[in-house]
């Protein structure tokens, strides 16, 4: 038999507002991943943007974000 567990989450003022930001962040990024790969596909030569390729660009997106 399984036994399965439903943890509650019950976070303060300050930790929703810092999960809405970090949500907020990673759509935002996903989104863009998204897109990219959608106007790489469209464009003529039908280039291919692999997962390997954008997560190399995610060292350089990181510093250049002044908010964290």
């Amino acid at each position: 038999m399984r036994r399965t567990y439903k943890f509650l989450l019950r976070p303060s003022g300050r930790q929703v507002a810092s999960l809405n930001a970090m949500l907020g962040d990673h759509r935002a990024l996903y989104n863009a991943a998204l897109q990219e790969r959608r106007d790489a596909y469209r464009h003529p030569s039908r280039t291919t943007v692999r997962y390997g390729d954008q997560s190399a660009q995610l060292k350089d997106i990181r510093a250049y974000d002044t908010d964290h």
